[in-house]
């Protein structure tokens, strides 16, 4: 009898959790199978080494940029939109997903720096595709990264007004990009 896939799930979701909270070193396969709450043999069931818990993890961030980028295709407020608004969104499955493998990265994990650029540049090529120019694109692609860092330090204070976060300047410069992005070279 297979288990559940939700024991696989918690598996990475406890990975997730230790590399967030304690870093990428603290997030040993013993660490990561305790704050599971399964043995080590029910981690090793799922994820045979750490590197096989790493895969998983990019292969979680993979599948959660195709909704997203979906997303961003589909949004009814539009791509532009979307992808500026969400930058703002923290403490999602994504945002975990995508802190854990950054963390990975920033400590010399290949497999994640690798996944956190196909990340990158799916997020690039779809804004592109309702740009229709490479240049903006990037530029709003580096004004969400840049918004995602801003909003990952402020407090849970209430943004000021001209705080990025604040509603009104938050639709304004939406509709500048939008603006931008409607005007034809």
């Amino acid at each position: 009898m297979s288990r559940p896939p939700a024991a696989r799930d918690a598996v990475l979701d406890a990975f997730e959790r230790l590399i967030i909270r304690d870093g990428e070193r603290a997030a040993t396969l013993e660490a990561t199978a305790r704050e599971a709450g399964v043995s080590k043999g029910g981690l090793l069931y799922h994820f045979a080494s750490r590197d096989a818990l790493i895969g998983g993890l990019a292969e979680r961030l993979r599948l959660l940029v195709d909704d997203d980028v979906e997303r961003i295709a589909t949004a009814p407020e539009g791509a532009i939109s979307y992808f500026v608004r969400s930058s703002i969104a923290l403490e999602t499955p994504l945002d975990r997903a995508f802190v854990a493998t950054v963390r990975l990265a920033q400590g010399g994990n290949r497999d994640a720096a690798r996944a956190i650029d196909e990340v990158r540049d799916r997020w690039l090529e779809e804004i592109g595709r309702h740009t229709g120019d490479p240049t903006l694109a990037l530029a709003i692609a580096l004004i969400g990264d840049g918004l995602y860092y801003h909003s990952a330090l402020r407090n849970d204070d209430e943004p000021s007004a001209g705080d990025p976060v604040d509603p009104a300047a938050m639709d304004s410069l939406v509709a500048l990009l939008e603006r931008l992005a409607s005007e034809k070279p």
